[in-house]
């Protein structure tokens, strides 16, 4: 049902340009194609986020990982899910494509775009909800088990203010800290991306000591590349 919530939303704009396409692709025919990859897209519905009711912002980030889908080549996997509470009902919308000729990578990162500028509206319709708990950790666990790193270079990209309010820890607070992690359960994972950190605190020193806390924490458990922006 929310794979043709997209499909709808996103139906009109793509009777476009078929000729223009054509070209494009013609003239790329002797270059070699991209090697697949894994973008798993995470949407954080908390209330904290922003991206839940700043139409504005939610466009720059949809435009933003709209972008980098567009570079993926034939057989990359692309997955969008939502989190905030940690409870499987709360977060029910799954997203997945494997790109092909039938599932084309601008088309998808068109889908994807729109989907993620529409939050605002889908909360507000209540057709996702706004949740009083931000689990990010949680959330990458569950991501780490299910579709994992395995396979393919593989980059997480949260869309997220990056303070995680869970029994792990309450980041509002300058005296708490991620926790240290066991082993390195991310290693071979390539890259973990948060979008709009410290967004809507107003405070360069808090996004810049969640810039840091989540730096450490990817480093310590394996990711090779992070990459945290407030904005771009």
């Amino acid at each position: 049902m929310m794979r043709q919530l997209v499909l709808a939303m996103t139906a009109a704009a793509s009777l476009v340009g078929g000729g223009a396409l054509w070209l494009e692709t013609a003239g790329a025919q002797d270059e070699a194609p991209p090697p697949p990859r894994r973008v798993i897209v995470g949407l954080d519905l908390s209330l904290s986020n922003p991206l839940i009711a700043d139409p504005a912002f939610a466009a720059k980030v949809g435009g933003r990982i709209a972008g980098e889908l567009r570079s993926l080549g034939f057989g990359s996997e692309v997955h969008v899910r939502t989190f905030g509470n940690y409870d499987a009902t709360s977060n029910n919308f799954a997203y997945d494509a494997v790109l092909s000729v039938r599932e084309r990578p601008e088309n998808v990162a068109d889908d994807v775009g729109r989907l993620i500028a529409a939050t605002p509206l889908l909360v507000k319709q209540g057709k996702w909800r706004a949740q009083g708990r931000t689990n990010i950790l949680a959330f990458l666990d569950n991501l780490s088990r299910s579709p994992g790193c395995g396979g393919m270079p593989t980059t997480i990209v949260l869309a997220t203010d990056g303070i995680e309010d869970s029994v792990y820890a309450r980041l509002d607070d300058p005296s708490s800290h991620l926790p240290k992690p066991e082993g390195r359960p991310y290693q071979g994972c390539y890259q973990l991306e948060i979008l709009g950190i410290g967004q809507g605190s107003r405070s360069p020193v808090k996004t810049a000591r969640l810039r840091a806390e989540w730096q450490g924490w990817a480093d310590a458990v394996g990711f090779q590349h992070f990459v945290a922006l407030n904005d771009w």
